[in-house]
C-alpha cells in the first residue's frame, strides 16, 4: 500500500506538471527504452510481453508524443523506438518528484530507518530483473 500511495502521488504531481496521461506502466517502458532507444521486439523481451503487446504500447505512447519511431542506422529493416523530449521531460520530472517524496519519507521515518528499509527491500527483490535508472529508491544509491 505504501508503494501504491507513492506511485499515486507521483502521478498526481506529474499531471499537475503537464503529463496528465502518464500511467505507472509508462515509466517502466521508458526505462526499458533507455536513452538510446530499442526495438519493439527487444522492448517486449525486457518487459516480458509479446512484440505485438510492446507495439501497441509504443503506438499509444507515440500518439501521446512520448516516443518516436525512426529507421535504425545500422539496419534499415528495423525501426528504433526513442524517447522524445516530452518522454525525457516526464522522466526528469518523475525523478525529481520521487526525490522530494523520498525526502519527506526520510523526514518522517528518519534517514537511517529509510536506508534500512530500502536495503531490506533490495534484499527481497530478485536480482535478475532489469535495473531501473531511477532515484535512490530504485537504484540503491
Amino acid at each position: 500500500m505504501a508503494f501504491r500511495t507513492l506511485i499515486d502521488e507521483v502521478h498526481a504531481e506529474l499531471a499537475r506538471q503537464g503529463h496528465p496521461d502518464m500511467r505507472p506502466m509508462h515509466g517502466f517502458v521508458f526505462q526499458a527504452i533507455g536513452p538510446y532507444g530499442t526495438t519493439a521486439a527487444d522492448l517486449g523481451r525486457v518487459l516480458g510481453v509479446s512484440k505485438q503487446a510492446a507495439g501497441k504500447t509504443i503506438d499509444a505512447l507515440e500518439r501521446m508524443g512520448y516516443v518516436e519511431r525512426a529507421a535504425d542506422p545500422a539496419d534499415a529493416r528495423r525501426k528504433v523506438v526513442r524517447l522524445t523530449a516530452r518522454g525525457f521531460d516526464s522522466l526528469a520530472k518523475s525523478a525529481a518528484i520521487f526525490e522530494r517524496l523520498r525526502a519527506e519519507w526520510a523526514a518522517t521515518l528518519g534517514a537511517d530507518r529509510l536506508r534500512a528499509l530500502e536495503r531490506d527491500l533490495r534484499t527481497m527483490t530478485p536480482g535478475d530483473v532489469f535495473h531501473l535508472d531511477m532515484p535512490a529508491w530504485f537504484g540503491g544509491g
